[in-house]
């Protein structure tokens, strides 16, 4: 490990500056991925800006409308606050299937937002790897990408998102809540994360000095009725092969009102199917034409590696399962 500048910082304030006139700084929370990354080479910060004593960024609330959490509260925290499991079960769920119960309860909600590809080639410094190194090439694409992105990957990379909570944010509408020295912006949890493109390196749209203060979802319908499903190779401590976020409201006799949907695993960001509302609405969740043309739409484009091809059925059988467990649940509850 490179030697390193820590830092304590007592107000927001003063972190955005000091990460802005240190660009090779990085915030610590958890440190569940950062640590990691740095023990390994593969990052190495000049300064880290220890953040978790900034006040106010821990915070869990709600109003009507509105859930708000903070990118300082712990991941356990969040999956068990009865205000989440009310409004918004599959963000708990989201929480619950990621990591084990010790990194949830160090690993902060802004960390898991920001947390890095487990692609091997990213990971190990003796592989090339343009999301580490620009123009030194990827290894993934011709190499070991079976757990690897199918949508939205480019020429220069393959690696994909690893993260659940995202994932369901994205699914309900949520927002990522930045501040930086140009003062407060929120941004769509859609448009948070950015596609690799020729800019692999890049992964979000945060912007010098800006930190994430926390995350909001709209409550409604859809949001108390919520569904995450992670499909993986083992029960836990593993990363989703395909995660299905799912949001849906029913009519009495059980055909979709309105639903969204996001998938995990398959992309350098969480995949929004823009179309599911239009594709579902009328439709039961077991409806195998409207579950097969959900799933058109959704892959439409995929570019899968020799490892990675047995994501896209993976993927169409886990749309229709997590949506017909969430028609099962609303059943369940009305009776």
């Amino acid at each position: 490990m490179q030697p390193f500048g820590y830092v304590e910082p007592r107000t927001r304030d003063e972190a955005i500056r000091l990460a802005h006139d240190n660009p090779e700084a990085r915030f610590l929370a958890g440190g569940t991925t950062l640590v990691d990354l740095m023990k390994s080479g593969v990052m190495h910060p000049a300064l880290l800006i220890d953040v978790n004593r900034l006040p106010g960024m821990d915070e869990i609330s709600h109003s009507d409308r509105t859930l708000e959490i903070g990118a300082l509260a712990r991941m356990s925290d969040v999956a068990g606050h009865p205000a989440v499991r009310a409004h918004a079960p599959g963000l708990s769920e989201s929480l619950l299937l990621a990591a084990s119960g010790q990194l949830r309860n160090m690993a902060s909600i802004g960390g898991n937002l920001l947390q890095r590809t487990r692609c091997l080639y990213f990971r190990d410094r003796h592989f090339p790897c343009n999301k580490r190194e620009p123009g030194s090439g990827c290894g993934a694409i011709g190499g070991e990408n079976r757990n690897l992105a199918v949508l939205g990957s480019s020429e220069r990379c393959i690696a994909n998102y690893p993260g659940d909570f995202a994932v369901m944010l994205v699914a309900l509408d949520g927002s990522v809540h930045l501040h930086g020295p140009d003062g407060a912006r929120s941004v769509p949890a859609a448009d948070f994360h950015r596609l690799p493109d020729a800019t692999p390196e890049i992964e979000t749209v945060i912007a010098s000095g800006e930190i994430v203060t926390g995350v909001s979802v709209p409550i409604d319908a859809l949001s108390r009725r919520s569904h995450y499903l992670k499909v993986r190779d083992r029960s836990s401590y593993e990363y989703a092969s395909v995660s299905v976020a799912v949001a849906a409201e029913f009519e009495e006799d059980g055909t979709i009102r309105d639903a969204r949907l996001a998938l995990g695993g398959l992309a350098a960001k969480p995949w929004r199917i823009e179309q599911a509302a239009e594709i579902l609405a009328g439709r039961r969740p077991d409806d195998a034409a409207a579950l097969a043309r959900l799933a058109d739409v959704a892959l439409d484009g995929a570019r899968p590696q020799a490892g990675n091809a047995y994501k896209l059925p993976q993927a169409r059988a886990a749309i229709g399962r997590a949506l017909q467990t969430l028609a099962r649940r609303h059943t369940e509850v009305r009776a």
